[in-house]
């Protein structure tokens, strides 16, 4: 006699775990799929690469700058289409919870942006760029997710003091 298990036969329909997702294999999920799912994936892949390439905290926010002015103003053009405004929740960065302190020392902007890894930034920004695009993601959501992160960046650009912290290792909190 056959003893009961607590798993479903191979190949069954039940095999799946419930909450299982296409970000648990990699593949980005269908267009069709919910928000929340291609919002997890967007974030599981931008922490990922950060964390692999140890991405600088000016680099992360060079891209994540580029994005947020793209798909604000896409928002904007069509809220004034039919007569509204973007809410400010998506359409200004949100606070920060720390105060900048005054910099001393001058940073030339120039000399910092020719020190970025252009090359770096560019996969970084083909990540975002594809996830988006293969997921069709909603503007609106994607700039959500953008705006958590910019405020993170943002924290840790008001704590700089030197033009060389800029290229420390952006840090992602573990319940980020």
């Amino acid at each position: 006699m056959d003893e009961p298990t607590d798993r479903p036969a191979k190949g069954s329909v039940d095999e799946t775990p419930v909450g299982d997702s296409t970000a648990d294999s990699g593949e980005p999920p269908e267009p069709t799929a919910p928000p929340k799912e291609k919002m997890l994936f967007l974030q599981e892949q931008m922490v990922n690469f950060v964390n692999q390439y140890n991405l600088p905290v000016i680099e992360v926010s060079l891209v994540l700058s580029k994005y947020l002015r793209h798909l604000t103003d896409q928002l904007s053009q069509v809220a004034s289409q039919v007569g509204e405004e973007l809410p400010e929740l998506v359409g200004s960065p949100w606070p920060l919870e720390v105060e900048s302190e005054e910099v001393t020392v001058e940073m030339d902007l120039e000399r910092v942006l020719t020190m970025v890894d252009d090359s770096r930034m560019d996969i970084f920004d083909t990540i975002i760029r594809v996830v988006l695009s293969e997921t069709e993601m909603n503007h609106t959501d994607a700039v959500l997710l953008l705006r958590e992160w910019e405020r993170l960046a943002r924290t840790q650009l008001a704590k700089v003091k030197s033009p060389g912290q800029l290229f420390s290792p952006f840090e992602i909190p573990d319940d980020f």
